[in-house]
């Protein structure tokens, strides 16, 4: 039994590499067919690679000061002891996570903000982020074939629409965006981008342009962007509690200069009078004063204690790669484009003198024998 299963297997297995065999020879009878193939698909390629526009990518890389520790925090809340202020500085957790700015980056206020920020092309052309976008990307050509008809249905509106909307220039709101506005956020969305390491945290900002210059430039001003929202979102409970101090120290500060005036001249007008209720309203004004400069004292701690605050919670970015112009284009790969034509090319003909074409035979064989079945 054991034999007769061996030799089946033994069987099987030179079937199956006579049919790869046969296969292998009815591809290579057609392999002038395959060259042709081959040479279409890299016609092909080539026109596709070379009707894409090149695209410029710039990477900033941003390293964020180490939120955990607390070094820096612990002195200042010495130094608050030693003032005889409590301040906690610095304890517990940053409530604004690093893994948060691609949703900054990618929303729509944060792109609102980059329509009016001015951009240089290497024309030397100066434009908006906004004009770039509308007036300047340009497309392969078959998307102007496809959207032939969306453009056919927008003119045929535009005749039954009112003039004045279309003339007025509208600022962009993010509640309500036009549909030009909307193709311009969405363009923006699709092309800055914003990576965070997990491990690292280094954090890398992408733009991608199709001019380098307004590529390095749109990246440097996200860049920044970033950086000044992260550090208002930050410091803005901290730059509150500042000026309500500073509010506070002032109002202190006028007191203590009142209370001292009113001494002063309560002093000049009373020199050599030795009545009792004159030592008395003189106690008197004197406690007032001192009772004024020790809350202006106070206030002028809490003030610095503030300042100090908000120094110490301001985020501290350092610059790993800064903002270049790229000099070669990043995408696309023509030579892949190219031969990804070519692989698909041989690959269908060589489906279509495998199986294709017994099936369009086999089809045309039976609709031969159903014809007289359908005259009778």
């Amino acid at each position: 039994m054991q034999e007769e299963h061996n030799k089946n297997i033994n069987a099987e297995d030179s079937e199956q590499e006579i049919d790869l065999l046969e296969l292998a020879r009815k591809i290579w009878a057609e392999k002038r067919k395959l060259l042709k193939w081959g040479a279409i698909g890299l016609v092909a390629g080539a026109v596709i690679a070379f009707s894409i526009p090149k695209e410029y990518t710039t990477t900033i890389k941003l390293a964020p000061e180490s939120t955990q520790g607390g070094g820096g925090a612990s002195n200042l809340g010495a130094l608050a002891a030693l003032a005889g202020i409590n301040a906690n500085v610095g304890q517990g957790q940053d409530a604004f996570s690093p893994q948060l700015y691609p949703d900054i980056v990618s929303s729509i206020p944060f792109s609102l903000e980059l329509f009016d920020v001015k951009v240089t092309e290497a024309n030397g052309k100066s434009k908006t982020v906004e004009e770039y976008v509308n007036h300047d990307l340009s497309s392969p050509w078959w998307s102007y074939i496809m959207a032939l008809p969306g453009k056919a249905i927008g003119g045929v509106k535009s005749l039954f629409g009112s003039d004045k909307e279309d003339a007025e220039e509208k600022k962009p709101d993010s509640f309500h965006l036009t549909p030009e506005q909307n193709g311009v956020v969405n363009t923006l969305g699709a092309r800055v981008g914003v990576d965070v390491d997990s491990k690292t945290s280094v954090i890398s900002i992408n733009v991608t342009m199709q001019d380098p210059m307004v590529s390095a430039m749109l990246a440097d001003t996200v860049a920044e962007r970033l950086k000044a929202y992260v550090t208002e979102y930050r410091t803005n409970k901290a730059r509150a509690d500042m000026e309500y101090a500073q509010t506070l120290n002032d109002e202190a500060r006028e007191d203590y200069y009142k209370a001292q005036q009113r001494y002063a001249n309560y002093m000049d007008k009373n020199q050599g009078v030795i009545l009792r209720t004159v030592r008395n309203e003189e106690e008197r004004l004197q406690n007032e004063m001192q009772l004024t400069y020790t809350l202006y004292n106070t206030t002028a701690q809490q003030l610095q204690m503030a300042k100090a605050k908000v120094q110490e919670i301001t985020p501290v970015y350092t610059v790993l790669q800064p903002a270049t112009v790229p000099l070669a284009p990043s995408k696309p790969s023509k030579m892949l484009i190219m031969v990804g034509c070519v692989f698909v090319a041989v690959v269908a003909c060589a489906a279509w003198i495998l199986f294709g074409r017994d099936l369009v035979a086999a089809f045309r064989n039976s609709d031969d024998k159903n014809e007289p079945s359908v005259k009778e």
